[in-house]
């Protein structure tokens, strides 16, 4: 027991440990609320009518499609993901694991730092990527591309497509968990693009 609690303050005190379960656990939870927003907020802003300065106004066609599936409008609008072809069942039970891990790292922080992050922590955020991705490439293939005069006569391919999303976690990644000389890249290609302009 002397033993377990030595390498709990360890790990807790070891600061690349440390830093390390912080950010993958931030990095987590904010990726999980915005797997939410493209679960939730996609659907409402496609049946969209009217817009305020807060954003689409629930449509009665939203409410008719979506909101009449469930109370909750995450699982309203998984139920109609799944209709549409979108998800398919293995992905509403990966869903429950992401969202399980989500609550796990948001209410049992404090243990999951000092223990460290586990690998199904792991396996869960690759499970919300491929996700994401998922869902945001159905959107961008099937109403962004046809609707967007730019792509008018372009064959775009599915591994072609990178949803906005995923490519900001990539850089995220890179600047919190990469070695130094890739954790500035961005910036220091960001800052020579826009000297040139």
């Amino acid at each position: 027991m002397k033993d377990k609690i030595l390498l709990d303050w360890e790990q807790f005190l070891n600061p690349d440990v440390l830093r390390q379960n912080l950010i993958l656990a931030s990095i987590y939870i904010a990726y999980y609320e915005i797997l939410i927003d493209s679960i939730v907020e996609r659907p409402k802003e496609f049946f969209a009518t009217q817009w305020t300065k807060d954003g689409p106004k629930i449509s009665e066609k939203y409410k008719r499609e979506i909101l009449i599936r469930n109370k909750s409008p995450l699982y309203a609008s998984l139920s109609w993901l799944k209709e549409m072809g979108i998800i398919d069942i293995p992905d509403m039970e990966r869903f429950e694991r992401i969202k399980y891990c989500r609550n796990k790292l948001a209410h049992e922080l404090k243990d999951l730092i000092t223990k460290g992050i586990k690998l199904r922590y792991l396996e869960a955020f690759r499970d919300l990527i491929d996700l994401l991705n998922k869902v945001e490439v159905w959107w961008i293939v099937n109403v962004e591309i046809p609707t967007n005069e730019d792509f008018s006569g372009k064959e775009i391919g599915e591994p072609h497509i990178v949803p906005g999303p995923v490519l900001m976690l990539q850089v995220i990644l890179d600047v919190a968990l990469g070695d130094e000389e890739r954790s500035k890249y961005y910036y220091q290609e960001f800052t020579k693009l826009i000297r040139n302009i």
